[in-house]
């Protein structure tokens, strides 16, 4: 140390237990200052060089960005890098559910019949890393009735569109890109057809009372219960009189229950959406059948 008490770079760099580049490095980017400057024109430091460089190296160590570490190392109170770690956090879970992603289609293909590699192998492809429920929205967008209030949409999308499983096992990998690959094939002109409840209906109505519907018909579908009347089913004709203006009466479930009978259908949709989801969750079209059989079980029983 030096009559002043400051160190030469070489020296504070053996401490610290790191090259003369290194300190070099950190100094000119400007997070390692200086203390001062030797008659020569060399960097002098204090000790508290050695404490900052420490630090640098710590944040270093856990994959910070250097701009990063620099708002650490100006922030005094702790809240950037509370901020930081948990940025660090977010971005470190969003890969490892990419890797955990690719694993799981690797196994897929690899667990396969060679004659299904080709397909599975297109499928998979298709999808990019990490998976995005985008196409999905699209479709459930292009269905829903226009002009439906934000809220209410959101609230379908929650219900209709499977997040992609963190850990997902390969056939979830593979039922999620049958998915996408359905939602996102060209629809020909049937294939457009609109529920009837669209037409004469309030859908925003409907579809907050269809959401009441199924969450009280679930439930009963997880614990196998058969389609049967009572409060799930009453709600979910409440839904449909409120929305159309009208009352439950014996007419109008025999009417409702001809009109959602001959409505489009998309089976495929949610079995697939069933999967992805996993065992532990209901399918709003799996409600909205079990229910629609409750209805014709009441109108027979009558």
């Amino acid at each position: 140390m030096s009559p002043e008490g400051l160190w030469s770079i070489g020296e504070l760099a053996e401490r610290a237990g790191v090259t003369v580049k290194t300190v070099r490095y950190y100094s000119d980017g400007g997070l390692l200052p200086a203390a001062g400057r030797s008659a020569g024109g060399h960097r002098r430091y204090g000790p508290e060089a050695l404490e900052r460089l420490r630090l640098i190296r710590s944040l270093r160590t856990l994959d910070l960005p250097v701009p990063e570490v620099a708002r650490v190392l100006d922030d005094e109170d702790g809240a950037v890098l509370e901020g930081v770690v948990e940025g660090q956090l977010r971005e470190l879970g969003a890969r490892m559910a990419a890797l955990r992603w690719r694993e799981a289609a690797l196994r897929l293909v690899r667990d396969c019949p060679p004659g299904e590699r080709a397909e599975r192998l297109r499928l998979v492809g298709a999808v990019r890393v990490p998976p995005s429920t985008d196409a999905l929205a699209r479709f459930w967008r292009r269905w829903l009735p226009p002009r439906l209030p934000a809220r209410v949409v959101a609230t379908v999308l929650e219900q209709t569109v499977p997040q992609p499983p963190e850990d997902p096992s390969p056939s979830q990998v593979l039922a999620f890109a049958r998915l996408h690959a359905f939602v996102s094939a060209p629809c020909e002109a049937g294939d457009r057809a609109q529920p009837a409840a669209h037409r004469g209906h309030r859908p925003d109505v409907l579809y907050e009372g269809l959401d009441d519907a199924y969450a009280l018909a679930a439930p009963r579908l997880r614990a196998g219960r058969a389609p049967r009347a009572g409060e799930a089913l009453d709600c979910f004709v409440a839904a449909y009189a409120r929305s159309g203006g009208s009352r439950d009466t014996p007419a109008f479930r025999r009417d409702l229950g001809r009109v959602l009978a001959a409505d489009p259908r998309i089976d495929r949709y949610w079995r697939l959406a069933a999967e992805v989801f996993g065992p532990d969750r209901t399918t709003a079209g799996a409600a909205h059948d079990w229910l629609l059989a409750a209805l014709h079980t009441d109108l027979e029983a009558a």
